[in-house]
């Protein structure tokens, strides 16, 4: 039982890394109907940028604004180059490949100037376990449940009290009546692409101590938080946490009981049933659009 708990504690923290990560595409599609496909690599490049730092010696806690900053210019860079050219043309998959294109740009780069190998990034806290109702928790992974939390908090706040985050909404309820009423509504699309990337590259530095920081590290951690988005509902950011939380939790248990080779296949199982069941997500809502 105290295995059982202690596989429950790891795959909460697991889970919510994925919830961050598909926070982000929650925030692109909302205002855009778009998704970047290179945002496993946003992780990624948050976690070399912020091992880089730490490896000249800068506090844990100082990276973390830094990589933040990082990732506001990375996802600007992404919408300007990959997503706006295709939202003009009106081109309904053109983003797709421009964004999966640039995902593969920023990891080749990655390879450059990192190498192919992986590292060891030295966390904030002790590496020793607690004792928690019986089982051994690592310090970092209540971090991590912790600074996942507050990030998607502090994102839902800054769009339902500053005037910046209500153009985010206005622009996600309806784009062009937003447009008509004076705001800059690709501004806004750019703004959530840089705030998408924020959030990935914040996760990316947050799980890097427990795990091994590489270039090749970004694509499974994106396609399963795109999984998480999809059985959570890209409209729901509850549906994102307890889509996160159910897989993280699938993971850890098949990983540990079964197989580590099969700890992937629950995810898309729970993927697969949940798009034959509800195509928009346990607390996605369904649209009806006029054709």
């Amino acid at each position: 039982m105290d295995i059982f708990i202690q596989l429950i504690y790891s795959g909460i923290a697991l889970g919510m890394i994925y919830g961050v990560i598909a926070f982000g595409y929650q925030l692109t599609f909302a205002t855009s109907s778009t998704l970047n496909f290179g945002q496993g690599e946003a992780l990624m490049l948050g976690a070399m940028v912020g091992l880089t730092l730490s490896n000249l010696g800068v506090n844990y806690w100082l990276i973390i604004p830094i990589v933040c900053i990082f990732g506001l210019v990375q996802g600007s860079v992404v919408e300007y180059f990959g997503v706006r050219p295709a939202i003009k043309i009106k081109s309904e998959f053109g983003w797709i490949m421009s964004t999966i294109a640039l995902g593969v740009i920023f990891r080749n780069l990655a390879e450059n100037i990192w190498g192919r190998g992986t590292y060891r990034f030295q966390g904030p806290v002790a590496d020793e376990p607690l004792k928690i109702f019986g089982a051994n928790i690592l310090p970092m992974e209540i971090l991590v449940v912790i600074g996942a939390v507050a990030m998607m908090l502090m994102v839902e706040i800054f769009n339902r009290k500053s005037i910046y985050g209500k153009a985010v909404i206005a622009t996600a309820n309806d784009r062009d009546a937003s447009g008509l009423m004076g705001i800059n509504t690709s501004l806004v699309i750019t703004f959530s692409y840089a705030l998408s990337s924020l959030t990935a590259c914040f996760a990316g530095v947050l799980i890097a101590p427990l795990t091994l920081a590489g270039a090749s590290a970004g694509g499974s951690l994106g396609l399963k938080a795109f999984a998480v988005a999809i059985v959570g509902g890209l409209s729901s950011g509850f549906g994102i946490i307890v889509g996160g939380i159910i897989l993280g939790i699938s993971e850890t248990l098949t990983g540990f009981y079964i197989s580590t080779g099969y700890k992937d296949v629950p995810s898309l199982i729970i993927l697969l049933i949940v798009l034959s069941i509800k195509p928009s997500g346990l607390f996605g809502k369904t649209t009806i659009k006029k054709v």
